[in-house]
């Protein structure tokens, strides 16, 4: 029975004792808590609910608390429930009903853990979109690893993801990084404000190599084909890292597009006639502050030029005229007002704000030997991702940078990444997996193989109970961690099962040795390993980190 499971049966069982005495039932809640206590001998779970319910209801917390206890005691699968404090009600299962987790999880294979509470909702993540002007730096490099991981939990909850990636090629910052190759292709300085780095060298001199006489042509010419190009080698540097780095997208999406096919122009017309956008000042200015921002933003200055803003209406209108439910911004540190006017600028098109979600990504900074690392080989002035997976690899980098929440700064300790020790969180959890992986490797010699039809109830050592409770846990961390956009749930969640596994293997055997016969523990430890091994396995896809069989 997995928490799910048990959560389902304790509000029905509250559903029958407010019919039975004729109660208000809107005061159950759709969703019951049950939980882990921290303390085993409590329980195997517990619920606060009579706490939530019972004053609401005219009842002492307590006195509803033993009605629940009666009827959940009486279910199959319950091998006890008890009322302790004021009204917290332990429960725990009997071996059997505990064991079926295991049958579930090898039944279901990889899509253990899946479930459907985004069903039905199309959405569209953005992230990463780094300028093309520079390789990714540390910033997009923990949107690239999160903003994957987000993507495959979302889906894995039932959702149709759209991942995108918004190529800003239109602006000022672009004509600044043609007018740095451009220099560097002469033997020129670096223009004030322009890019530097050795990859601004490359590329140049890539740009020459594809057009020998590129630097004959008339300026204005010259000038469009070190921008096209460059803009385009660019792309095709950042589209390969990312490739690399195990991060896909669905659409490449080109703010340029938005002025070519006239998009822009048309929703500033909309936008006008709906009296959404005023003037004021010779400027035009969306109403924002009507939708909760904190100031009106001018979409169109006085001269006649367009503010960003106006690219970021247009985008906006495109994915929501595409018919997404909903659009996921992942932006970073700085762009924490871009929450309010994105919002307002849904409302002014006539769409909820909540059809706007931005989340907030904050700083990372490498460590090594106790020291910030500064300096990249190619960009020289920011660490890009090419730095980070060389220091550390693939598999080491996506998961520290999921392990914490955006929410926080990050600082990357290189040295403890590169230990293959149990310091080392991702190796820690790899090792598990490959330690199972070995485990089963061991069996199949044996000509012995895990079976969903092995006697789970013979698991009742305190250590495969653990085991299995936190296996159980699983699709509801899934869930969660979807719903908060919080992947750093599942890399957390994996290290507590390592840990579990762990603890296990330390006291219980699993293989016969010598002339030994197996047993039926034998095969059902060898069942709850495997379902060990595939919940590894799954969690570790989720953040896109591969599951080794040998290390």
């Amino acid at each position: 029975m997995t928490p799910a499971a048990l959560a389902d049966l304790v509000r029905s069982s509250a559903v029958q004792i407010f019919t039975d005495r004729g109660l208000d039932l809107s005061i159950l809640p759709e969703q019951v808590t049950v939980e882990r206590p921290r303390n085993p001998e409590h329980g195997d779970y517990a619920t606060n609910l009579a706490l939530q319910v019972a004053k609401k209801a005219g009842l002492q917390p307590r006195e509803f608390a033993e009605a629940l206890a009666e009827v959940i005691s009486s279910a199959p699968g319950i091998a006890s429930a008890e009322v302790a404090g004021p009204g917290f009600l332990n429960l725990r299962l009997a071996a059997d009903a505990q064991g079926e987790i295991v049958r579930q999880v090898l039944d279901a294979g990889a899509d253990y853990g899946r479930g459907d509470s985004l069903v039905g909702q199309k959405i569209n993540l953005e992230f990463v979109s780094a300028n093309p002007t520079g390789p990714i730096h540390l910033g997009g490099t923990r949107w690239a690893a999160v903003g994957d991981a987000l993507g495959r939990l979302l889906a894995a909850q039932g959702a149709e993801v759209t991942r995108e990636y918004y190529i800003n090629d239109a602006g000022a910052q672009i004509d600044r990084f043609a007018e740095s190759l451009l220099a560097a292709a002469e033997g020129r300085p670096t223009p004030e404000d322009g890019y530097a780095g050795a990859y601004i060298t490359d590329i140049a001199a890539e740009i020459l190599r594809r057009e020998p006489e590129v630097l004959s042509l008339p300026d204005e010419e010259r000038f469009a084909t070190f921008k096209r190009l460059g803009v385009e080698l660019m792309l095709e540097e950042i589209k390969q890292s990312l490739s690399d780095f195990g991060t896909h997208f669905d659409v490449w999406f080109s703010e340029k597009s938005l002025h070519t096919s006239g998009e822009l122009e048309s929703i500033l017309a909309d936008l006008k006639e709906s009296g959404s956008l005023y003037q004021k000042d010779g400027a035009w200015w969306l109403r924002s502050t009507e939708h909760g921002d904190d100031k009106d933003r001018v979409v169109i200055k006085s001269d006649g030029t367009l503010a960003y803003i106006a690219g970021d209406v247009a985008y906006l209108r495109n994915k929501l005229d595409r018919g997404f439910d909903l659009c996921v911004y992942m932006l970073g540190a700085d762009h924490h007002g871009y929450i309010a006017r994105l919002k307002a600028a849904a409302a002014a098109m006539g769409h909820s704000p909540d059809t706007v979600e931005v989340l907030i990504g904050q700083l990372v900074n490498l460590v090594s030997g106790g020291k910030p690392v500064r300096m990249s080989k190619r960009a020289g002035t920011v660490v890009t991702m090419e730095d980070l997976v060389e220091a550390v690899g693939v598999d080491a980098a996506r998961y520290e940078l999921c392990r914490y929440s955006v929410d926080a700064s990050l600082d990357i300790d290189l040295d403890l990444l590169r230990k293959r020790t149990n310091e080392n969180p991702v190796f820690y959890v790899q090792y598990a997996h490959a330690r199972l992986a070995s485990l089963q490797r061991n069996a199949a010699e044996l000509n012995l193989e895990p079976r969903s039809d092995a006697d789970v109830s013979l698991l009742t050592h305190p250590r495969e109970g653990d085991l299995i409770r936190t296996i159980g846990e699983f699709p509801s961390v899934l869930r969660t961690a979807a719903e908060l956009r919080e992947p750093h749930r599942v890399a957390r969640y994996l290290e507590s099962l390592a840990s579990a596994y762990h603890k296990f293997y330390d006291v219980a055997r699993v293989l016969p040795q010598g002339d030994e016969e197996p047993t039926p523990l034998t095969y059902a430890r060898l069942a709850l390993c495997e379902a060990t091994r595939q919940v590894l396995a799954n969690g570790l896809s989720l953040l896109g980190v591969s599951a080794p069989e040998r290390m």
